[in-house]
């Protein structure tokens, strides 16, 4: 997916492909104005509804958590954002890409999510500035 999809049709089939469902609730931790709003959008189109923020009550279907190196802790960011989901939910990690400020290396990701008690089960490219980490429960801690 590229920060230039002009289709609306294109961009829900992006976000479909990060495995994104119509009538999910998705939590949104760490927006900025640095986002890519396009790839929110999908989201949303995708979702049938508005990504709901950090103040929501209830538990999410997934969370979409966008990171950057500067903004502390990203296992602590992990293990707060597990605690907003449902059993068998997922957490898509979003950090800038390489070379663009704020970058987080890759084993960080890795460590990070394994401290947390996730598996990372896919790495992409989610848009023009940024990479996403589709980031899951161990199946042996699900119910």
């Amino acid at each position: 997916m590229t920060a230039t999809t002009d289709r609306p049709e294109d961009r829900i089939n992006s976000a479909a492909r990060l495995g994104f469902q119509s009538g999910q609730v998705v939590q949104e931790l760490g927006y900025d104005d640095d986002v890519d709003l396009e790839l929110r959008q999908a989201i949303e189109e995708t979702i049938g509804r508005d990504l709901v923020d950090e103040n929501y009550d209830d538990v999410a279907d997934a969370v979409v958590l966008w990171f950057r190196d500067e903004d502390g802790d990203l296992t602590d960011a992990l293990v707060d954002a597990i605690g907003l989901i449902e059993d068998g939910g997922l957490i898509w990690l979003f950090t800038p890409k390489a070379g663009r400020d704020g970058y987080v290396e890759p084993s960080d990701i890795s460590e990070a999510a394994q401290t947390a008690g996730l598996s990372q089960t896919k790495s992409v490219s989610v848009a023009g500035t940024w990479s996403g980490a589709r980031l899951v429960t161990p199946k042996s801690a699900r119910r």
